[in-house]
């Protein structure tokens, strides 16, 4: 059997699966028990409790058929039964047993009467406070009969009912405070592992629980060697980029004294390009600390650099405030986004829009866009496009996007490619969540 529709009404948060856990056992008991006491305490009690008084009616009911004059008789019954019996010459009709719909042992109690008492009768448990008034329709007249409820009924049947769901309450609040304090460390867990998927620190301290406590240490340990493994790759790179631009500044020199016809700049310079293309890619963009920054002025700064590139700005729910970010890591995907625009279209836009979850960078342009079916490889490190857009990086390396996309990833968001409704060309999506 499947429950698979079940899952939509169920709650998705640790916190509200965890009190449901807790409370369906609770009601549950609750029902169980209180169908239990209402059977047992409000049915068999009450009918115990009423069998006496029937009993004591019947007695009258004959009192009244065996004498011309029942008043006597009735008069010492009602001294010695505690009851008040009155006999009424007239016969008016009965009406409906009155009694309000939760009033259980009442409604017990009227049941019984109805089946032990053979004349008719009808059953007031609203007219006098604290009392029954039965009425018996007898030979002689109407005769009424007033007892007391405690008599008939068991007094305050409710108390354990009360009693049940004060103590439930209370303990259930009690789970509740209990619950958020176990689910707190997971919680901060889970802000920690989602600030630095963003690329912000955030410090952590096992506590609560001992798997929790597991799992906080294997998070800590994760982040440590991943910390030193970019520490390690930026000291590398860094040696790299050394040793790489002692020999090209060396041959820089030598073109310098070739003669006219045997120009190196051109390659030298191409070579150098593709060099900072690739070490600004192997770059991890985890070694600059995230900081608040505004991102249309960002955006600004980068359309300033590169030209007279028009910058709109979007603010979807009028929160204009600065977002946590690598703003030098994310000046250099815009960079790089708007510089491949640039190198195959003649009309280039920058659009920015802040919205409560996310950041997103659009960067549209007029040019013959890429296909389809080939954004995923134009996204890949060192890949070229040899149709509408035969480079989609700086220089010719293949970059561009590729860094981008790094960019984005390292903020715990995404780069996406599509086509431009408004330009024709490419359209590409930096997002960054908040």
């Amino acid at each position: 059997m499947k429950f698979g529709w079940l899952k939509r009404y169920m709650p998705r948060s640790l916190f509200g699966r965890a009190l449901l856990i807790l409370l369906l056992p609770v009601i549950g008991l609750q029902l169980v028990v209180g169908q239990v006491f209402i059977q047992r305490h409000f049915q068999s009690v009450t009918e115990q409790m009423a069998e006496s008084v029937i009993l004591e009616i019947n007695y009258a009911i004959e009192q009244v058929a065996r004498f011309e004059d029942p008043k006597p008789a009735l008069d010492e019954i009602s001294v010695n039964l505690e009851m008040l019996l009155l006999l009424s010459p007239e016969i008016p009709t009965l009406k409906a047993d009155r009694v309000v719909f939760y009033d259980l042992p009442g409604k017990t109690l009227i049941e019984a009467l109805h089946r032990e008492i053979e004349a008719p009768i009808t059953v007031d448990l609203l007219s006098f406070p604290n009392r029954v008034s039965i009425n018996v329709l007898t030979e002689k007249g109407l005769l009424e009969v007033v007892v007391a409820r405690s008599r008939v009924t068991a007094n305050n049947p409710h108390q354990l009912l009360v009693l049940m769901l004060f103590t439930s309450i209370i303990l259930t609040v009690i789970s509740i405070l209990f619950l958020r304090i176990q689910l707190r460390p997971i919680n901060r867990l889970a802000e920690a592992a989602e600030a630095y998927g963003k690329g912000q620190q955030m410090p952590v301290h096992p506590s609560g629980s001992t798997e929790v406590r597991r799992a906080a240490l294997a998070f800590l340990s994760m982040r440590n060697k991943l910390e030193r493994q970019v520490e390690q790759r930026t000291q590398m790179l860094s040696a790299v980029s050394h040793d790489l631009r002692t020999p090209l500044t060396r041959m820089k020199l030598a073109a310098e004294m070739m003669e006219e016809g045997e120009d190196l700049k051109p390659d030298i310079a191409e070579m150098e390009h593709m060099l900072d293309g690739f070490l600004a890619f192997a770059r991890d963009n985890r070694t600059e600390e995230g900081r608040p920054a505004n991102p249309a002025t960002l955006a600004k700064e980068v359309a300033a650099k590169l030209g007279d590139i028009p910058v709109k700005v979007t603010y979807s729910t009028g929160d204009t405030s600065n977002v946590v970010l690598r703003k030098d890591a994310v000046a250099r995907a815009l960079q790089n986004l708007v510089n491949n625009a640039l190198h195959h279209a003649n009309t280039v836009e920058i659009h920015v829009r802040l919205s409560r979850r996310f950041l997103e960078y659009r960067v549209e342009d007029d040019g013959p866009g890429i296909a389809p079916e080939d954004y995923e490889r134009a996204l890949q490190p060192f890949s070229r496009l040899d149709t509408s857009r035969n480079q989609n990086g700086m220089g010719g390396v293949g970059l561009g996007l590729s860094i981008a996309q790094d960019v984005a990833r390292g903020h715990g968001g995404t780069l996406e490619l599509a086509r431009s409704a408004r330009l024709g060309g490419l359209s590409a999506r930096l997002i960054i969540p908040r």
